[in-house]
């Protein structure tokens, strides 16, 4: 995950801060999909354009997967309390001032242009979130103008005071499930956004060059995530996704022969969204049609209590060895499931029920249970440690202490493998007791991927390209 050695190892406090971050991110999330670090130049001053789907989260992540110390723009009520601004400024976070949080302050940003300013001429790395806030949208909004007026100023003072060029980066945030445990994130660098063709114009008119920048670090961003226009269409695109997405893994893995790893599954969920807006211009009979037997067969779903994995896995029929060496892993992994859970239930519960009951929107959900998670893990494992160690001594104390992360992360697989398994069984019961019920699933589905599968084709066809 690490990009390479911090640039910045002087400051210990903060690499100690890393360090911590990254053992959350890889406890936290089942994967960190990192696409082209090398766009994030290893040394001089860069300037990092990063979309906010989740809150601290994206801080978190971001810091967790470069090697380079980055200083964030930070909205400025998080400095209110004097042990997080404390804390927050040993970070190397810059605060800066909202209109919509406190108007009488504005003026105070010009000491946060000029710390940002002062941090790039030392070859700094500065994160800024140019949205202005979070928000779950599957697009990036429309950005402030904060990031093309600090790169266009340090770039014209630049040119007078022959300083390091600076580099402009999108960086794009996609969560599979923004509030789930042992998630899937993609964390992707974009290309440079060249700053120096917009300097004569800034010359002339500071507006028109500032607006020009903003909208190239806009259309940045918006390839670095998956964009949708029309967020009406956001529920269609997901459940396609869920749908159909696997069945293009599979077909790029079986004529190009390539690897998970090699896929990069935003790319083929932007190519559905694109091939959406196509269809909602040219044919929108089509995605209405398409919609409604979406919506047909989430509510057979619904009806019979089965999940689409479980009639997914009916269809595919998975070889006989590999279900056989599955239940042998059930059966091994049994007594570890149940010692994982007992030890690391309370503070898994925990942080959820505190989440669910206090997050005020969906993008503080996950930053919510994060942060009661870094303290109830640590807060539990310890006092289990100490029962440990009163009754079996140090010894056994430091072994089972050491067991409790990874007992814990077992212990969740097993359980979503038994998940699946449940569902699997519930839909071979429907079969058994109600085989035209399952008939009906099975078809329906069926139906569904040749409505997609033609419209692969048509669309292919009409964009004389291969999207997918």
């Amino acid at each position: 995950m690490s990009q390479g050695p911090p640039a910045d190892s002087a400051d210990r406090f903060y690499a100690a801060v890393r360090l911590i971050g990254r053992f959350w991110v890889w406890f936290f999330f089942k994967q960190v999909d990192l696409r082209h670090p090398e766009h994030v130049p290893p040394r001089g001053p860069v300037l990092l354009c990063i979309n906010h789907p989740n809150n601290l989260i994206d801080s978190l992540l971001v810091g967790a997967v470069l090697g380079r110390k980055v200083h964030y723009l930070a909205a400025a009520t998080l400095f209110s309390n004097a042990l997080m601004a404390r804390f927050l400024k040993a970070c190397g976070v810059i605060p800066v001032y909202r209109k919509q949080d406190d108007p009488d302050k504005m003026d105070r940003n010009v000491d946060t242009f000029a710390a940002c300013f002062t941090t790039l001429e030392r070859g700094g790395v500065i994160g800024i979130y140019p949205e202005g806030t979070t928000h779950a949208e599957a697009r990036v909004q429309r950005i402030k103008t904060g990031a093309a007026r600090i790169a266009l100023e340090y770039e014209w003072r630049r040119a007078s005071e022959a300083g390091e060029p600076l580099a402009v980066v999108p960086i794009g945030l996609t969560f599979d499930a923004r509030k789930s445990f042992r998630g899937r994130v993609r964390v992707a660098c974009g290309e440079l956004i060249a700053v120096a063709p917009y300097l004569p114009t800034y010359r002339e008119d500071m507006v028109r060059a500032v607006d020009a920048l903003t909208t190239a670090i806009q259309w940045g961003m918006e390839t670095q995530v998956l964009h949708v226009e029309r967020l009406d269409r956001t529920e269609l695109i997901h459940a396609i996704e869920e749908l159909y997405r696997s069945e293009l893994v599979r077909e790029l893995q079986a004529e190009r022969g390539l690897s998970d790893r090699q896929i990069d599954v935003l790319r083929l969920s932007q190519a559905i969204a694109d091939a959406v807006a196509y269809f909602e211009a040219h044919d929108p009979e089509r995605v209405e049609r398409l919609w409604r037997e979406v919506q047909h067969y989430r509510a057979l779903l619904a009806t019979y209590q089965v999940r689409d994995r479980a009639v997914r896995a009916r269809m595919e029929r998975s070889p006989g060895h590999r279900r056989i060496r599955r239940s042998w892993e059930a059966s091994l992994g049994l007594p570890i499931f149940v010692y994982g859970a007992a030890v690391n239930a309370l503070p898994y519960f925990l942080p959820r029920w505190l989440a669910r009951c206090t997050a005020r929107k969906e993008t503080d959900y996950a930053t919510t249970r994060l942060l009661a998670s870094v303290v109830a893990f640590p807060l539990c494992w310890g006092l289990e440690a100490w029962v440990v160690w009163r009754l079996a001594g140090a010894a056994w104390a430091a072994l089972f202490a050491a067991s409790l992360p990874l007992s814990g992360l077992l212990a969740y697989r097993y359980l979503g493998g038994m998940s699946r398994l449940a569902g699997q069984i519930r839909f071979a019961v429907l079969s058994l007791t109600r085989q035209q019920a399952a008939s009906r699933l099975l078809a329906t589905r069926r139906g569904i991927i040749a409505l997609l599968e033609q419209a692969k084709t048509d669309y292919l066809a009409a964009t004389r390209g291969n999207t997918f």
